[in-house]
């Protein structure tokens, strides 16, 4: 499948390529944005896997500007300085991040660093008067991501949290699919996402219970939660849990190797799903009173391929990442609040959740979300 420009893609629904039923408003607030008269200068913290993937979207926002790094390591510090031309001055280590208080060249933070690291890098960036974006899972507990809400606000910069999916055309439709109803009440979802790792360091930081706070669950399972959540368009009630056999126990010493969980929804709604880090799974599947609808990829990076009781849906590739950086800085530019959905209250209720079925694996008990 080939891949399409944001402007491509508008002018394509209008020839009538692609779905149909992807709700009109939707695509223009997600993509249909004017020019800036100038761009948002960003900051990677932390040069890793996740950031590399930012390239490609940086390359292709037209509101923002790779201008400065934060990492731990000289040698990557000096590759993205050769790759991007950037200047001395915004380039930082861990220890000096506090110093960007004083350079205005640097406008927001994206941490991607991992996940113990969040709460307490987006109070430092937070501190230094940036605007943040971070990863999910937002922090290891709901507590840390009440801190971060609190610390931004008293600090008046915008926190906002990586949902690159809530910009993905697919996605935008499953969440029309379903708040909509267009195939009656969703009685059943099922939303799983794992990978098999059995390569992975020992060393790695997902395998620590320090910096992953969990194992595939706060990794992957993430978007799960999400999943159900959007397309429902409510809040979990309750949860229970079970944890899965460990097949690597070389590896999974701290941190959970498969975990299941089932969720239930005011509606009578239930969404079922499954992480582990030793099977390929990438799925969504939705039953509802008139029809279903699924997509199969469904939560990684895609390509993802749609379809319905009533027939195939397929939108052209974006750059995820692109469209959900220039939507938020749109709103920072325009000096106007980020969108709900995206927003740090947002990170807080995935981690309401998440906690709960932690809670529900450890018990063996259904757990009620208050």
């Amino acid at each position: 499948m080939a891949t399409y420009s944001r402007r491509s893609f508008i002018n394509n629904l209008g020839l009538g390529i692609g779905a149909s039923t992807l709700a009109p408003t939707l695509v223009a607030a997600t993509f249909d944005k004017p020019e800036p008269a100038r761009k948002l200068n960003i900051a990677i913290c932390g040069l890793g896997r996740y950031a590399n993937v930012l390239k490609s979207g940086l390359a292709d926002s037209r509101y923002c500007r790779l201008n400065g790094v934060i990492t731990g390591t000289p040698a990557k510090a000096a590759q993205w300085k050769a790759e991007f031309g950037l200047p001395d001055k915004n380039i930082y280590s861990y220890d000096q991040l506090d110093q960007l208080a004083n350079n205005p060249d640097i406008d927001l933070v994206y941490i991607t660093l991992p996940n113990g690291l969040h709460k307490d890098y987006t109070l430092r960036v937070a501190k230094a008067g940036k605007h943040v974006i971070v990863e999910k899972p937002m922090a290891l507990t709901e507590r840390d991501c009440r801190e971060m809400i609190d610390a931004c606000q008293r600090a008046g910069v915008q926190l906002a949290v990586g949902y690159r999916l809530h910009y993905e055309p697919h996605h935008i439709e499953l969440k029309r699919l379903g708040q909509e109803k267009v195939f009656g009440q969703v009685r059943w979802i099922e939303a799983s996402l794992g990978y098999r790792l059995a390569g992975i360091a020992a060393a790695d930081w997902h395998l620590s219970k320090v910096l992953a706070g969990g194992g595939p669950l706060m990794n992957l399972g993430v978007y799960c939660v999400q999943a159900g959540r959007y397309v429902l368009g409510e809040e979990p009630i309750a949860v229970t849990a079970q944890y899965g056999p460990v097949t690597m126990p070389d590896r999974f010493k701290e941190v959970e190797e498969n975990i299941m969980w089932q969720l239930y929804f005011p509606s009578g709604a239930i969404c079922t799903s499954a992480t582990t880090a030793n099977s390929n799974i990438d799925r969504f599947f939705a039953s509802a009173d008139e029809g279903t609808f699924e997509l199969s990829p469904a939560l990684s990076y895609g390509p993802f391929a749609g379809k319905t009781s009533r027939g195939v849906f397929n939108f052209p590739v974006i750059n995820q990442q692109a469209a959900q950086l220039d939507d938020i800085a749109s709103h920072i530019l325009s000096n106007k609040p980020l969108p709900s959905h995206i927003s740090g209250d947002e990170g807080r209720k995935d981690m309401r959740v998440i906690e709960g079925i932690y809670r529900a694996a450890n018990t063996g008990k259904k757990v009620l979300l208050g």
